[in-house]
């Protein structure tokens, strides 16, 4: 079940899963971005067996809060149960899109981007992810662009809202 919500992230209903991706209604959703020391941003390849997506490469985790649960435990939760560990989560930004795709399911989700630390190796579950990797921002900006198919839709979507907002922060603390 997802929470529907509506523009201002207030809930409305709850819905099973794959109907609200199949008639497109908004739903709360979280993406985890985590960064280790050398300000290298930990991505996951999406399992080969996803719905949508498979293969693809995307933010360190996301998914969807339960019925009352807080977005941040939900986060929480989610990064033990695809990566493997813990660490603490901060709210950064949040935004709402709308994706289509070739499936016939639409993403359109109030997302909540957390960011984290971490400096070890995930211990993945291979159910959900088939492969991860630590990338420099700067890199993965220009490979989002020259390599564009090899990136979840909803992730090139939020990396350039998280990158053009630490990019503003940086240039203002100049």
């Amino acid at each position: 079940m997802v929470v529907l919500v509506n523009e201002d992230d207030h809930q409305i209903g709850l819905m099973e899963k794959i109907e609200a991706h199949e008639k497109g209604l908004l739903h709360r959703a979280f993406s985890i971005f985590i960064l280790n020391d050398d300000n290298e941003l930990l991505l996951q390849k999406r399992a080969l067996n996803k719905y949508h997506s498979p293969g693809l490469w995307t933010n360190t985790c996301c998914s969807h809060p339960r019925d009352n649960e807080d977005v941040l435990n939900a986060g929480n939760r989610r990064l033990v149960e695809e990566m493997g560990f813990k660490t603490e989560l901060k709210p950064f930004l949040s935004f709402v899109y709308k994706v289509k795709f070739d499936n016939g399911l639409t993403e359109h989700e109030f997302d909540h981007v957390l960011i984290g630390k971490y400096n070890k190796e995930p211990l993945i579950n291979h159910e959900e992810v088939c492969d991860w990797k630590w990338i420099d921002l700067d890199k993965l900006n220009i490979d989002i662009i020259n390599n564009s198919e090899n990136y979840t839709v909803w992730f090139k979507i939020i990396f350039k809202r998280y990158y053009d907002k630490i990019k503003l922060n940086e240039s203002n603390s100049k």
